[in-house]
């Protein structure tokens, strides 16, 4: 089979079987044209509440899918990949968590939408990159405690200096690669472009930045701009689906390491056999973990998340 046509095949399935497919914006461009929704893990999960399907396909990684389930208990959610997993979500659990609260007893814990459902249910709020400083500069405690990507906790401590931000040591390991001496090697390839980065990179990398923001604000930055060149920090599929949507632009990776091989698992015939053979693997939580969770994001969602 072609790709065509299996994707042709797909789009006929998903509409006989009344599926949702979700896609996050670093899975491959195949992908993405025969979803129904795609953008950033916690987007995904607020479309899939408003969707008609009672059966929703997660092309992502298991900390996106537990989100969706989260959010719509009603719905069946299936991880395509079920080996997909976050490195920076398995970086910290909750027994880790319990422990170091111990030692931060006034400190609101702060936990990046990047973590399991289980660790969300003993933190006081969730943030996604997007809302981070806004969450935070909402929160009546000066002491925070943010986990798990020290790089966004930084980040977030530099645009909230009045609040006293503590970190432990956890990161995305692709973001964490970025370096300043990238910075410069591509600044001296495209010296008319502009530099468009996550906050997962490294301080230095986002100080040097043009704009620093989630993956679907560097989207919709680049979309607006009237600069027509731009060097993506992030994972490097972005750079492959700005060149789609902007053809009249152009997009170049900050660096050929910025792929995040989790993300790359999930393949087109992982979403064919899904709905062909019922593959992939329906997320089950316990109702412990569920309302803990659920409480964690909704706080998120008071605060203006």
């Amino acid at each position: 089979m072609t790709i065509h046509e299996i994707q042709a095949e797909i789009l006929r399935l998903k509409k006989e079987k009344n599926i949702c497919i979700l896609a996050h914006s670093y899975q491959g461009h195949e992908i993405l044209e025969i979803a129904d929704y795609t953008g950033d893990s916690y987007g995904l999960s607020v479309e899939a509440t408003s969707a008609d399907q009672d059966t929703v396909l997660m092309c992502g990684v298991r900390f996106m899918a537990e989100t969706c389930k989260v959010l719509s208990p009603e719905k069946k959610v299936i991880l395509a990949s079920p080996d997909a997993g976050c490195p920076m979500a398995d970086q910290m659990d909750r027994a880790m968590i319990e422990k170091v609260k111990i030692d931060y007893p006034n400190h609101a814990v702060v936990c990046y939408i990047n973590t399991t459902s289980e660790l969300k249910t003993v933190c006081d709020v969730c943030v996604t990159s997007s809302s981070a400083v806004q969450i935070c500069n909402q929160l009546p405690q000066k002491d925070i405690l943010f986990i798990p990507d020290q790089n966004l906790a930084q980040y977030v401590a530099e645009m909230l200096p009045e609040k006293n931000i503590k970190f432990l040591d956890g990161c995305c390991p692709y973001h964490a690669l970025m370096t300043i001496e990238d910075v410069n090697h591509a600044r001296k390839l495209y010296p008319n472009a502009q530099l468009l980065v996550h906050p997962e990179c490294p301080p230095a990398v986002a100080k040097a930045a043009d704009y620093v923001g989630s993956t679907t604000g560097i989207m919709q930055y680049a979309a607006n701009s009237e600069h027509n060149e731009f060097i993506i920090g992030t994972e490097t599929s972005i750079v492959e689906h700005m060149q789609f949507s902007y053809p009249d632009k152009h997009f170049y990776p900050l660096s050929g390491s910025l792929m995040c091989p989790e993300m790359k698992k999930t393949t087109l015939m992982d979403v064919y056999h899904c709905l062909k053979h019922n593959a992939g693997e329906e997320i089950v939580l316990s109702a412990d973990v569920m309302e803990g969770a659920k409480r964690c994001i909704d706080e998120m969602i008071r605060l203006g998340g």
